[in-house]
């Protein structure tokens, strides 16, 4: 399909989708009150709403809350980035199990002054004391749930340093400014839904043998209930007035050290919960790079992804080049997603064969992106059978046709707890933004009195090489960032934006943006219908992970038939966009039923 036809067909459906009612959540007949806060009257929270169309800026979240406050930041003047520092410091207050200033993230955003698309790399980094045994004890990798729930796990965070220098570079607002909303919401206090009572409950015996965590989550707070945060809104409060130091070089770091080396570990616990090496020393070394940007192209368009230490842009550039020569559009349904996850396999196998941090390895991203490398890998797809997983990588130095080389390396194991934020304002300016904690609740220890959980990002590390004698970009180093799959993308027209997405799901993510992609763009689904529909995701494995509700279509069945098998699950991502109108408006667009649903705002909706 040419790019002519891709933006009229854009032109035609960004005007005539329909909206998804808002959906409520509950009030709290009996008022009950979570733990961290006094008790109040019940109220209703705040309306989840899909999807909106509207000028002068929108924002998608997976949390009301947090887009209201970013397009309250829209409506008094600020732009994109300085509403996305205030939406991503909100979510560390009402989704703290998946992001927060104990984690890190990748920023992308572009600048409709320059039509540049630029990245922040916040990724977190090992302690200068990490080597590749990081993880083995008497030279045999530590059992992963105990590297989870540990001090040894955690890296050097680097959300609030990406704060500073995203609004140092391309916002308005002070970093104090930005923060305060969500000092605010910390304090008042916001209403639970079932998503955090769940993530609390599933994580409620490592939380019990925390103490600092236990004291603010446990007993899971009630569906409808208000949970208050002020221990948060003190340590945003200390960030708004001293800066990004009192973490990095201050009182908040020296805690955060403490508690890494000394996690707050109940006496009566039976879990064995391994200290860290972190040094106020890594905290000061501590920088978020900007990095030149990932760059495919696909239907005419420009595609742009964050590089490495991210194998998001590597992968979602890669699996949407060996899908170019297919008219997806023209495809029936089977085949179209028979091609989808076969070109998922193929880039999982090279990411993982050659995606570390730039910085201690030498990853050819150029190479991997060349449309030369995917016409070599996708000549490997027959429209009547399927790879058998896990595929051996492609030499993206020597490009070969249908030739692969090495040995084949499954897909490690990453935490799908993430989240991510999408803006655009009245300037035509757009971020993009996913930010984490790695596993749902991360490392599980609070930082005592600061009220914020710490990551257990170290764990996207390889623990040992993945294949026995094959260089492994992604072990533990000194200083080293891990692998990520986070996946910011935006996709440009002649320099303007058409769209931009993101999703949590750990190695889910590039699938799940991958598959948004296509059928925004070959399929013609509106956004909000590509979002919410049901997915799959090939990680170079032999079976595809799928949810309960895809398994259940007759697509599923012709796949079967074609030699895909399926293992199941109930949710793969938690999707916001923002597309630009051919009328100069925006829309925003989230989950309709993931995780309760997602959040759009616009300014002026309508």
């Amino acid at each position: 399909m040419l790019r002519s036809t891709v933006v009229s067909a854009l032109a035609s459906l960004l005007l005539i989708a329909p909206l998804v009612p808002a959906q409520a959540h509950p009030a709290n007949p009996q008022g009950l009150q979570a733990q961290g806060g006094q008790a109040r009257d019940p109220y209703s929270a705040p309306v989840r709403v899909p999807e909106v169309v509207g000028a002068g800026g929108v924002v998608s979240s997976i949390d009301p809350d947090a887009s209201q406050i970013g397009v309250d930041v829209l409506r008094r003047g600020g732009n994109a980035v300085d509403a996305a520092v205030a939406v991503a410091a909100a979510l560390g207050v009402t989704d703290p199990f998946s992001a927060g200033i104990g984690g890190g993230g990748f920023f992308l955003h572009y600048d409709a002054r320059t039509r540049r698309v630029s990245t922040l790399d916040g990724r977190e980094t090992a302690p200068a004391s990490a080597g590749p045994d990081l993880f083995l004890e008497n030279g045999k990798p530590i059992p992963f749930a105990d590297v989870v729930t540990s001090g040894l796990s955690v890296g050097v965070p680097g959300t609030p340093r990406t704060w500073q220098r995203a609004l140092q570079r391309w916002g308005t607002y002070s970093l104090d400014k930005a923060l305060k909303p969500a000092e605010d919401l910390a304090r008042r206090g916001f209403v639970v839904d079932g998503t955090f009572n769940r993530q609390v409950t599933e994580n409620a015996a490592r939380f019990a043998d925390i103490t600092s965590t236990r004291e603010l989550y446990l007993p899971a707070p009630a569906v409808g209930s208000t949970f208050r945060n002020p221990d948060l809104a003190d340590t945003y409060r200390e960030l708004r007035r001293d800066g990004v130091s009192a973490l990095y070089r201050g009182p908040i770091g020296r805690d955060l050290v403490d508690t890494v080396n000394r996690p707050p570990v109940d006496p009566a616990a039976t879990r064995t919960v391994r200290p860290g090496r972190l040094t106020l020393a890594d905290l000061r070394a501590y920088d978020a790079p900007q990095r030149e940007p990932s760059r495919s192209r696909y239907r005419g368009l420009d595609v742009y992804g964050m590089a490495p230490p991210s194998a998001g842009g590597i992968a979602v550039g890669e699996a949407l080049n060996i899908l170019e020569t297919t008219k997806l559009g023209d495809e029936t349904p089977v085949q179209y997603l028979h091609r989808f996850l076969e070109a998922s396999r193929l880039s999982f196998a090279d990411r993982n064969r050659w995606v570390g941090d730039p910085g201690f390895a030498d990853v050819p991203t150029r190479a991997l992106l060349s449309q030369k490398f995917a016409d070599s890998r996708a000549c490997l797809i027959s429209p009547t059978s399927v790879l058998t997983s896990p595929v051996a990588p492609g030499d993206p130095r020597h490009p070969s046709p249908c030739r692969t080389t090495g040995q084949p390396e499954v897909t490690p194991y990453e935490g799908t707890d993430t989240t991510h934020l999408t803006v655009a304002d009245k300037w035509g300016n757009v971020v993009a933004y996913t930010l984490t904690i790695e596993q749902e609740g991360g490392s599980g220890i609070v930082v005592p009195g600061r009220g914020f959980l710490l990551n257990n990002e170290l764990t996207d590390f390889s623990f040992t090489p993945v294949t026995p004698g094959v260089p492994d970009p992604n072990l533990p180093g000194p200083g080293k960032r891990p692998r990520s799959s986070m996946s910011p993308t935006i996709v440009l027209d002649h320099g303007k934006p058409v769209l931009a997405l993101g999703s949590p799901g750990g190695a889910s993510i590039i699938t799940t943006v991958v598959q948004v992609l296509t059928q925004r763009l070959d399929r013609g689904l509106p956004l909000v219908t590509a979002i919410a529909a049901p997915r799959a995701s090939q990680r170079n494995a032999t079976s595809t992970q799928a949810e309960a509700v895809f398994l259940d279509t007759p697509e599923a069945a012709g796949l079967r038939a074609l030699g895909h098998r399926f293992t199941s699950t109930a949710e793969i991502g938690a999707v916001t966009a923002v597309e630009r109108l051919p009328d100069g408006r925006w829309r925003a667009a989230a989950e309709t039923t993931r995780r309760g649903g997602g959040a759009a705002r616009a300014v002026r909706p309508g």
